[in-house]
């Protein structure tokens, strides 16, 4: 079999066999008893998995087990395959990610570090000394953390990214997510009851029904609630003309927050019944998740590339030669669709849509922030080219529904994802050579 392998590996199999016989080291001295202090645990594809790699997982995993107190451990030779087994599967993952170009650059990591030594309110610079404390090396916490960054990235370019959410999925989930905040919501209710005797007879219950329809549609007409409450309810709040006040979600029956969440303020509820009788919701008010609205922008723009032939004095005076001919005609859009290079917006005459904060890159931003209504900037130069940009107006949008729907399509991913991963480490494990070199006691 390891003649299908790189010739590099195949030494390497060859020298970790000469090693256990000869005694010859690769880059550990010999060990007073004469055994190798180092030597390889597995071939993965074309890298290994070293004696002291697995050694030192294997230390770590046993003293987390014995400071948590879990129970008693499995026998170690059972724990030393499991830990062998999770770092040949970390390999295969770089291993995958190398090929992809995936890599974390040292301001990334930096940062990561920087929000771990934040939550451990120390500063980045003070972080090395308080991992030195815990008997934690700075650098080898950077290469783990930096291996963890790169293989998260990878799940996300071959698994997160390429799971689906199906319109019914979301409906459900966001139906679902509906109820379950209505429970945390307060609401103000008027409530109105006509009650039915459980031993009623069949006409009782038709005049009880005919009563509170009669009152609904009173009520809708825009007779007072309260005063009909007063005169027809039976609730123990009729006194108060029906009116229950501020109360909890979760402190009202589930069949009152059933019709409160369908209503407006103001807007009283069909009749709906229960074992007691009959019922009418008024709401007066609710507070619940409170709106995200968002400052939005609408520009549109025309963007002119450089090249080999059109420097940045070229482009720059080709935007100003047709920012005269969009003042002079005053038709910017049919000017954008026939010469602007940004494919995405030209067939829109230039139009980028509403925006928010932090969309734009900031040199672009920088410069539609200090615009007003219709007016066309002068060329300027972002990291794409050379823009003019019009400015179409401002709003502030309630943003509320978009946000939520964002946020259940990745709770919903998030749900999926712990599978899919396992599918896709499987597959992986699966396509890839591995030779285990090592014999558990």
């Amino acid at each position: 079999m390891l003649k299908h392998l790189p010739k590099f590996i195949s030494m390497l199999a060859t020298l970790a066999i000469v090693w256990n016989t000869t005694g010859y080291s690769q880059t550990r001295d010999l060990g007073g008893t004469g055994k190798l202090l180092d030597g390889i645990a597995a071939i993965v594809n074309d890298g290994v998995v070293l004696r002291s790699e697995l050694n030192e997982q294997l230390e770590a995993v046993i003293a987390n087990f014995e400071n948590q107190q879990q129970g008693q451990l499995p026998p170690r030779n059972v724990i030393e395959s499991q830990v062998l087994e999770s770092l040949i599967i970390q390999r295969i993952q770089l291993q995958r990610a190398e090929r992809l170009g995936i890599r974390i650059p040292d301001e990334v990591l930096n940062s990561a570090i920087t929000n771990v030594a934040q939550k451990n309110n120390v500063s980045f610079a003070e972080f090395p000394q308080v991992l030195a404390e815990e008997g934690i090396g700075y650098e080898a916490y950077r290469q783990e953390l930096r291996e963890q960054l790169t293989i998260d990235q990878l799940r996300q370019r071959d698994v997160a990214s390429r799971i689906l959410v199906s319109p019914s999925e979301l409906e459900s989930f966001l139906i679902l997510q509906k109820d379950r905040d209505a429970l945390n919501y307060d609401y103000d209710l008027s409530h109105m009851l006509i009650t039915v005797s459980s031993s009623a007879s069949v006409k009782q219950i038709e005049k009880a029904e005919n009563l509170v329809s009669d009152i609904y549609h009173r009520v809708a007409n825009g007779e007072n609630f309260a005063t009909l409450a007063i005169e027809f309810s039976q609730g123990q709040q009729t006194l108060n003309g029906g009116r229950l006040g501020w109360l909890k979600g979760e402190q009202l029956p589930t069949i009152f927050i059933q019709a409160a969440s369908q209503l407006e303020k103001g807007e009283v509820s069909q009749p709906f019944r229960s074992s007691s009788g009959f019922h009418l919701i008024l709401l007066n008010d609710f507070k619940g998740i409170e709106p995200i609205l968002q400052d939005q922008i609408r520009v549109r723009h025309i963007l002119i590339k450089t090249n080999e032939i059109l420097d940045d004095d070229a482009a720059k005076e080709k935007l100003k030669t047709i920012r005269e001919q969009i003042v002079n005609d005053g038709d910017f859009g049919a000017i954008a669709s026939a010469v602007s290079e940004d494919v995405g917006s030209a067939q829109d005459g230039g139009d980028m849509g509403w925006t928010g904060s932090g969309f734009f890159v900031p040199e672009f931003e920088e410069v539609v922030n200090a615009m007003e209504n219709d007016q066309i900037s002068a060329p300027f130069k972002s990291r794409y080219g050379w823009h003019i940009v019009q400015f179409l107006g401002k709003r502030v949008f309630d943003n509320t529904n978009e946000i939520q729907r964002r946020q259940a399509i990745s709770a919903i991913r998030n749900s999926k994802l712990s599978d899919e991963i396992e599918l896709w480490v499987r597959q992986l494990r699966d396509e890839a050579f591995v030779e285990l070199l090592f014999n558990y006691d």
